[in-house]
């Protein structure tokens, strides 16, 4: 019996193209080695495809923003988004941020570093990506817009007041966030 099944566009397509932090990636779509899978989320294909361990997977779930990236830039939680949704995207993960030259730590990087606003760190590039997304979009965030763009993180090492304090350090001078 003949295979009478027209073929599918979507399924003639084998590689999706990433650029992440500056690199380009082309990636094979399928169950081989080193292909990404259709299920595969993007925490997953960074983590385990690319190397890129700096994205944390806690929770799995959405909840806690340990995975946060940012994708065409805006947060987004990797956990929860499929690697083949993301074909032709531009992706920034932590290894993204410090300067590739010199090594020098990203401004809010150092001031994370200053204000002690990390304990443990597993939740720290998370949390350093969606404040990077913020503060992309303004470069002078108010306490209240930081904190907003906090509140989808779950941390139970630190205070959140470090991290508003770090942002603040790192976005303005003294005294433009009462």
């Amino acid at each position: 019996m003949m295979n009478t099944r027209q073929n599918d566009p979507e399924q003639e397509r084998r590689t999706i193209h990433l650029k992440v932090n500056d690199k380009d990636y082309a990636l094979a779509i399928g169950d081989t080695v080193g292909a990404v899978a259709p299920s595969d989320t993007l925490a997953h294909t960074l983590r385990e495809t690319l190397g890129l361990t700096g994205t944390k997977i806690s929770c799995d779930q959405g909840s806690c923003g340990a995975c946060t990236v940012i994708m065409n830039g805006k947060s987004i939680l990797s956990c929860m988004t499929l690697t083949i949704e993301c074909d032709g995207a531009r992706i920034i993960t932590i290894e993204g941020l410090a300067d590739p030259a010199t090594g020098q730590l990203h401004p809010l990087q150092q001031a994370f570093v200053d204000n002690s606003a990390f304990q443990c760190g597993f939740c720290t590039p998370g949390i350093l990506m969606s404040t990077k997304a913020l503060v992309d979009q303004n470069p002078h965030p108010t306490r209240d817009a930081i904190q907003h763009a906090l509140s989808g993180h779950f941390c139970r090492c630190i205070s959140h007041y470090e991290v508003v304090d770090a942002v603040c350090q790192a976005t303005t001078t003294e005294g433009d966030h009462d």
